[in-house]
C-alpha cells in the first residue's frame, strides 16, 4: 500500500461518530492508522473502505478500553509490532443524562472509568514513548460541558472537565519534549452520541447540531497548529464567551434550559 505520510495515527472509538471521521480525514491524509473499539464488525467495514478507498495501512483492534490491563496490552502490541503511535486521538468516552441519585450507580462509575480513568492510561502510555522520541501529538476530546456544571449533566460535564484541565496542563508539560497536546471541546454534534446517552434533543439543542466532519477538521487544524484547545463551532464559541462574561447563576441556568428543556 502507498501512502503519502506514513505516520501512524491511533484512534480511539474509531467505530461511529467523531472517531470514524478522524478515521477518514486522516486517511485521506495519507497515514496509516490504528482504530480502537470494541465493535470489531463496525471496525472491520471501516477499515476496508480506508484500504480500499484511500490505499493507506489500517490495523483494527478489538479493546474494551474501560479495563486498564487492556490498555497496557495494546500498548504493548503495537510496540512488538514496530507500529511507533505519531498522533493519539483520545476519542472514545460515553454520557449520560438524568438527576444524579436517580442514575444507577455502576452506569455512573463506567463513565468515569471510561471518560477519565481510560483516557488518562492511554495518554500516560502513548505519550511516554512520545517524549522519547522527541516528538508526537495528542488530541483529547472534550466537551462544551467542560466549561460548566449543568444540571442532569453533574458527572459527565465534571468528567469532561477533567480531560480539559489535563489537556491544558501537559499541553504545557509536554510542549518542552516535542509533542503538542490539543483539547477540543465540541459541541452537541450528529454522532448517535445523544441517543446512546439517553439524551432528549431540546429546540436550542437542535439548532446548535453540527455534523461531525467540520468538529473533526477544526481538531485536526488546532491539533497541527498546536493550539492548547479549540471549541468547535461559532455557537459553541459564543456560548464558552456567555460563560466567562456573566455570574454563574445565569449561565448555568442557561444552559440548563438549554439542555434539558
Amino acid at each position: 500500500m502507498t501512502t503519502n505520510n506514513n505516520s501512524w495515527v491511533l484512534i480511539t472509538g474509531a467505530s461511529s461518530g467523531f472517531g470514524e471521521e478522524f478515521a477518514r480525514q486522516y486517511a485521506e491524509q495519507g497515514h496509516s492508522l490504528v482504530l480502537v473499539a470494541r465493535r470489531l464488525d463496525r471496525l472491520q467495514a471501516l477499515a476496508e473502505t480506508l484500504r480500499r478507498q484511500y490505499r493507506v495501512e489500517v490495523v483494527v483492534e478489538q479493546v474494551d478500553l474501560s479495563d486498564i490491563e487492556a490498555i497496557t496490552q495494546l500498548h504493548r502490541r503495537l510496540r512488538e509490532r514496530g507500529i511507533a503511535i505519531e498522533i493519539l486521538i483520545n476519542n472514545a468516552g460515553h454520557g449520560l443524562q438524568g438527576p444524579f441519585v436517580d442514575s444507577p450507580l455502576d452506569a455512573t462509575l463506567a463513565m468515569v472509568q471510561l471518560d477519565v480513568a481510560s483516557l488518562t492510561a492511554l495518554t500516560h502510555v502513548f505519550a511516554q514513548d512520545m517524549r522519547a522520541r522527541k516528538r508526537g501529538k495528542i488530541l483529547l476530546v472534550a466537551s462544551l460541558l467542560a466549561y460548566q456544571g449543568v444540571q442532569n449533566f453533574a458527572v459527565y460535564a465534571a468528567a469532561k472537565a477533567y480531560v480539559l484541565r489535563l489537556g491544558e496542563a501537559l499541553h504545557r508539560e509536554l510542549k518542552r519534549d516535542g509533542v503538542t497536546v490539543t483539547t477540543l471541546c465540541p459541541g452537541m454534534s450528529d454522532t448517535g452520541f445523544a441517543a446512546a446517552a439517553q439524551q432528549k434533543l431540546t429546540p436550542a439543542l437542535k439548532l446548535l447540531m453540527m455534523q461531525p466532519a467540520p468538529v473533526v477538521r477544526t481538531g485536526i487544524r488546532a491539533l497541527q497548529a498546536g493550539r492548547i484547545s479549540i471549541v468547535a463551532g461559532w455557537a459553541n464559541k459564543a456560548l464558552v464567551i456567555l460563560t466567562w462574561a456573566t455570574p454563574r447563576w445565569l449561565h448555568q441556568a442557561f444552559m440548563s434550559h438549554a439542555m434539558n428543556g
